[in-house]
Formats: C-alpha cells, sequence, structure tokens
C-alpha cells in the first residue's frame, strides 16, 4: 500500500510559478514511476507528467511541455512538479499518481492504470 500526500498548490497570478510535492509512505518508493494528473472545474481528469523510478524517463504532455518539470528524490520518497509560466487553463486540482512499475510508457497517460492515488491539491491561476 502506498500512502501520497500533496502539497504546495494555491493561488498564482498568469505568468507564475508553482512548485508542487508529493510524499509517499512507501516501503521502496523506488520501485513505483510517479506522475501527475489534474482535473479542472467541469472537465474529466487528465494526464500532465510522468517519470520513471530512476528519472531517466519523462513524459509530458502537451499542454506543459517547456513549463512544466517533474522530478523525484528517492532519499526522500518525494516527487516534485515544478511549475512555470501558468496560465489560467492551468487551474486545476492536481493529484500525484504512483504505479507499480519501474518503467513508464505511454500507455501509463490513463488514469485506469494507476495504482495509487493522492487526495489532490488545488492550483488555482488568476488572470
Amino acid at each position: 500500500q502506498v500512502h501520497l500526500v500533496e502539497s504546495g498548490g494555491g493561488l498564482v497570478q498568469a505568468g507564475g510559478s508553482l512548485r508542487l510535492s508529493c510524499a509517499a509512505s512507501a516501503r521502496t518508493f523506488s520501485r513505483y514511476a510517479m506522475g501527475w494528473f489534474r482535473q479542472a472545474p467541469g472537465k474529466e481528469r487528465e494526464f500532465v507528467t510522468a517519470i520513471s523510478w530512476s528519472g531517466g524517463s519523462i513524459y509530458n504532455a502537451d499542454s506543459v511541455k517547456g513549463r512544466f518539470s517533474i522530478s523525484r528524490d528517492n532519499a526522500k520518497d518525494t516527487v516534485y512538479l515544478q511549475m512555470n509560466s501558468l496560465k489560467p487553463e492551468d487551474t486545476a486540482v492536481y493529484s500525484c499518481a504512483a504505479w507499480d512499475t519501474r518503467g513508464i510508457s505511454a500507455y501509463y497517460f490513463r488514469e485506469a492504470t494507476v495504482n495509487y492515488w493522492g487526495k489532490g491539491t488545488l492550483v488555482t491561476v488568476s488572470s
């Protein structure tokens, strides 16, 4: 069982930055690929980014490429999402996700493949 707790959400102006953190309670954090999804008001949850166990493979949604960056610290059992150049359309609840696999591929962009979820943290970007 993996327990995920997000932090770092809040209100920011367009063009600003935020850094989200996801702390995991897992016996072996490094065995899990990690990622982030988001759900905007009135919309379905969508894939944002994912990172393999070592950090060697990273996938980003087209909507965040060049602006968002995922990283992980296996010594701290934590994954991060650095969000820069934020836009009002980035407003959403951001949820941390864990897959019981070390590698990552496009197959894992679907939320049905996620093994563990955090409760989410709200990011609001004002115009």
